[in-house]
């Protein structure tokens, strides 16, 4: 569930330069040395943005960001090149480029960029960069989550896991879908772990949540903002002893 970054570039060391930094902040990384294999992972995998040198050695950068943004309209694409020149700049963004950055580069400046180019690309689809619900905030470009203020610490699996609530707040997701998106396991007892991990670092009482909500028999939802949480909802059905319950 992590943003994944598809990194264009025929330099090795600015390659691994990138995949160091990137993953660090918790970016998944795709890299493509030329622009064939560039467009052959696009057409097979999934990626939110592309970094993206136009001095490549099997075509014109130029020639292969129109490709993308013909094929992929919504992708993000950052321009990371040695051309400093005005010209270059602008027929890169002319031909839809969302930003443009000349190396050598700060790495801090590089990843600033990168979000403002994600927060874009979710506003664009409607989603909100920042969520935030009854003292809960959770920033999806930066991946930081707080309550009340205070950032809370979520290991990767349990952020994958309210990720996935988050983009589909108000809406109840089942035990099915949940399983599919965050557990490499079959039991659905991993789930109930999960909320019961989550319920104990994001709700004032966890026994009495208010924002993570069981749906009885059917799954989990996360109260959207304008949401206000029914006591069906609100029962802590995790919370109960092993066995008690005939569906998790």
């Amino acid at each position: 569930m992590s943003p994944t970054i598809l990194v264009i570039d025929d330099e090795p060391p600015i390659r691994r330069l990138l995949r160091t930094g990137l993953t660090t902040q918790g970016y998944a990384i795709l890299e493509a040395p030329d622009g064939r294999t560039a467009l052959e992972f696009l057409a097979r995998q999934k990626a939110d943005l592309i970094i993206l040198d136009l001095g490549l050695p099997d075509m014109r950068g130029h020639d292969l960001l129109r490709a993308i943004r013909a094929g992929y309209p919504d992708l993000p694409v950052v321009v990371l090149s040695s051309r400093d020149d005005e010209g270059g700049k602008v027929e890169a963004l002319d031909h839809g480029a969302d930003d443009y950055m000349t190396k050598p580069f700060g790495m801090g400046e590089l990843l600033a960029r990168l979000r403002a180019a994600l927060r874009h690309q979710l506003a664009a689809r409607g989603e909100r960069p920042i969520f935030q619900v009854d003292g809960l905030s959770v920033d999806l470009v930066r991946r930081i989550v707080r309550v009340d203020g205070a950032e809370v610490k979520l290991t990767p699996r349990e952020y994958d896991f309210l990720r996935v609530l988050v983009l589909n707040a108000g809406k109840v997701m089942t035990h099915a879908q949940l399983m599919h998106t965050v557990s490499t396991s079959s039991d659905p007892q991993y789930l109930r772990v999960y909320m019961r991990q989550l319920r104990q670092k994001l709700e004032a009482d966890p026994e009495r949540p208010r924002i993570l909500l069981t749906e009885t028999g059917v799954g989990y939802r996360l109260r959207a903002p304008d949401d206000e949480p029914s006591l069906k909802s609100r029962a802590a059905s995790d919370t109960a002893p092993a066995g008690s319950e005939t569906s998790p």
